[in-house]
């Protein structure tokens, strides 16, 4: 790989890097070309980009942002990059996915809104609500009183009506 090959990675990572608003660094050691595949489309269907980066390149990378220092130490070995820009929670659902199913994905570090994460963290992190089950329960609230104000006014409707009802037998009594 010459110069301007490495150049042109390293600005395409740190431009994946500023749009991101999640990075998930993991450890794909022992990973089969069926399951490096599965993980992909997996990736791939939750709107997640991955991509396999030389550690240099991708620490290259990180050292035009500020914030991710703290990752250096865990570029070692085989790592692959998730860059979420919608959802940050999905590629940890994922990566415990497949860590649990085959045993052999691990994550080194998370950066979520600049926060790092350790790589021990991932059942936290997978355990957060995602963003569709937030918007879920915003909905969920804000429908709760709206539903709360026609069950009052269908109440008041229908006591008039029992009110209404009850003067006319009255009259008619």
């Amino acid at each position: 790989m010459n110069r301007s090959e490495k150049e042109a990675i390293v600005a395409e990572v740190a431009e994946k890097v500023s749009r991101a608003t999640a990075i998930y660094f993991a450890d794909f050691t022992g990973l089969t070309v069926e399951e490096e595949t599965e993980l992909r489309r997996e990736f791939r269907k939750a709107g997640v980009e991955y991509r396999v980066v030389k550690n240099t390149l991708a620490r290259k990378a990180l050292e035009g942002v500020t914030g991710y220092d703290r990752v250096f130490d865990k570029l070692v070995g085989p790592t692959g990059i998730a860059f979420s820009y919608e959802d940050a929670v999905v590629p940890a659902k994922i990566i415990k996915k497949f860590k649990e199913k085959l045993g052999k994905l691990t994550l080194k570090a998370a950066v979520l809104e600049k926060q790092v994460f350790d790589g021990s963290q991932l059942e936290a992190l997978s355990n957060l609500p995602s963003k569709k089950d937030l918007m879920a329960g915003i909905v969920g609230s804000l429908q709760s009183p709206i539903s709360g104000i026609v069950g009052a006014i269908g109440a008041v409707m229908r006591d008039l009506v029992n009110v209404i009802d009850a003067i006319e037998k009255k009259k008619a009594a």
